[in-house]
């Protein structure tokens, strides 16, 4: 574990005991198991979100590719009567099929990241909206669906299936980002596209390849989603969704300079983000201040990054130079010439 990380774990045990010493209910658990699932809910695609970070970009169209996803498969269930395993099979195709579109678009046109997925959040919110006519896609009355609705709202040991599956998903991007080649080259293209390119790496795919992967994450996020509401109003269903995944990133350690951040990371940066709302809630707190939260959240993470980066910057550059340490020698010292040797 990072120290960064560590140190956001500390925050989340300090944040929790200021809550429930104000209020128990926090750990009552009925409230544990909302939250872990809420928890699970956002952690799915900002752990997407943090794959397309890495890379130096960002992906502003998160929250209406959720609320469009989410019309379709609502629809191809409810309306149309698909089994639900293929629609599942199709949303992540749609998802994925996105998701190439935006990495194609900044690889391949040479689009900035910034704009593609502002278009892509205004397109997909669009097309949800005229789809539906405005009307909110929803399931029959009565249906049910127990298999889904085991797999995608229920819990074992009291743990939402939510949050087993952000848990599993994130072991297993994990070991992509910090164990695999194609991890060591993300990271080497967020930090210096360009000396990537030079010394062989296939840049392009890369940087596709996480927007494939953050857009497939929401894809999953967007069939949890859809269970969980049992319905979806177009025009609402996912708003600023974009900003919670940015907002987990960033505190959970990902440099929006790109080449740098941890999984864990942003899982606990998802955890205290929850943790927060819940916060919110349990002491009284206007829901209107949700934003105020998360906005003065997202300032705090990136200014400790921006901090730190300098700090580190100072460091090595003192080792550089080889100042004396606390002991008094020097890290680095000249050797003896004949003119120090001269009475």
């Amino acid at each position: 574990m990072h120290k960064k990380d560590l140190g956001l774990a500390v925050l989340i045990i300090l944040v929790g005991a200021v809550v429930y010493l104000q209020n128990p209910l926090f750990l009552s658990p009925i409230n544990l198991g909302n939250t872990a699932n809420l928890i699970g809910l956002f952690g799915l695609f900002a752990i997407g979100q943090g794959f397309v970070i890495m890379t130096g970009g960002i992906d502003l169209s998160v929250g209406s590719m959720i609320a469009l996803l989410g019309v379709l498969f609502v629809d191809m269930v409810g309306k149309f009567g698909v089994p639900w395993p293929v629609a599942i099979l199709v949303i992540l195709v749609i998802g994925t099929l996105l998701g190439l579109a935006h990495g194609l678009l900044i690889t391949r046109l040479r689009m900035q990241p910034f704009v593609v997925t502002l278009c892509g959040l205004l397109i997909y919110r669009g097309v949800a909206r005229g789809y539906t006519g405005e009307a909110t896609a929803g399931f029959p009355f009565g249906a049910n669906y127990p298999t889904l609705e085991w797999l995608t709202i229920g819990r074992s040991f009291g743990v939402p299936h939510a949050f087993f599956a952000m848990i599993i998903i994130g072991v297993i991007c994990w070991f992509v980002l910090h164990r695999s080649v194609f991890g060591r080259h993300l990271q080497a293209v967020g930090k210096n596209e360009d000396a990537a390119r030079y010394s062989g790496i296939r840049t392009g795919f890369v940087i596709t390849a996480a927007y494939v992967i953050c857009a497939a994450l929401t894809a999953v996020a967007a069939v949890y989603f859809a269970m969980f509401t049992r319905s979806v109003q177009p025009s609402s269903h996912g708003n600023f969704y974009e900003l919670y995944a940015i907002a987990a990133a960033v505190l959970g350690g990902f440099s929006l300079r790109g080449g740098e951040g941890s999984i864990i990371g942003v899982v606990l940066g998802a955890v205290l983000l929850q943790e927060l709302q819940n916060l919110v809630n349990l002491l009284g707190i206007p829901s209107s201040l949700n934003f105020a939260v998360m906005g003065a959240v997202i300032l705090a993470g990136v200014l400790a990054d921006q901090q730190f980066n300098l700090y580190r910057a100072r460091r090595r550059a003192t080792a550089a130079l080889g100042v004396p340490n606390k002991s008094g020698s020097a890290r680095h010292q000249t050797p003896a010439t004949t003119n120090d040797l001269t009475p």
